[in-house]
């Protein structure tokens, strides 16, 4: 279990979650965020967001969060353990709410600087529509994963607490 791949709505929690994993099982983490968006929010053009998607899931360990589904395929394939974060509609909206009031004016953690906090109409549209527009695709792309590959997936907050729990119990990754 050297890589783990997080998906889920925006506010779901994917960010918090691979730091935290990422600190207790000693693996490196990837915020595609921080990698997809240039100063401004700004995205990557095609070709060379391809070419660090695949640079990253190349390496042997890694915790990835992130969607972007044009590029998920490569993510899951290189993933040991995919987990996904389908958690309630109204926690993702209430969270992304939290998340533009804490980093007013600032760059979260996990973003490019220069990306300060934002909370736009696409992006509220985006986390509200969630269910209806990009869950069932990346529940068909999660059958996919193979019989080597374990695919977690977490209802509620109550989850995601026993599955850190169960990841601590596992300890570091050596």
């Amino acid at each position: 279990m050297n890589r783990i791949l997080i998906l889920g709505s925006g506010g779901s929690g994917k960010s918090t979650l691979a730091r935290e994993l990422g600190g207790m099982l000693q693996l490196p983490v990837v915020h595609l965020d921080a990698h997809f968006w240039n100063p401004g929010w700004i995205p990557k053009p095609d070709e060379e967001w391809d070419g660090l998607v695949r640079q990253y899931t190349e390496q042997e360990k890694w915790i990835m969060d992130g969607n972007y589904s044009r590029t998920m395929d490569i993510r899951v394939k290189r993933a040991d353990v995919i987990i996904f974060l389908d958690l309630p509609r109204l926690l993702c909206m209430y969270r992304i709410v939290k998340r533009r009031l804490m980093y007013h004016n600032q760059t979260r953690p996990d973003m490019q600087e220069g990306c300060p906090e934002k909370l736009d109409w696409a992006f509220v549209s985006w986390v509200w529509n969630y269910k209806t527009r990009s869950r069932a695709n990346t529940i068909a792309r999660l059958r996919q994963a193979g019989p080597h590959q374990r695919v977690i997936t977490v209802t509620s907050r109550r989850q995601v607490k026993a599955l850190i729990k169960s990841f601590a119990d596992a300890g570091p990754l050596g």
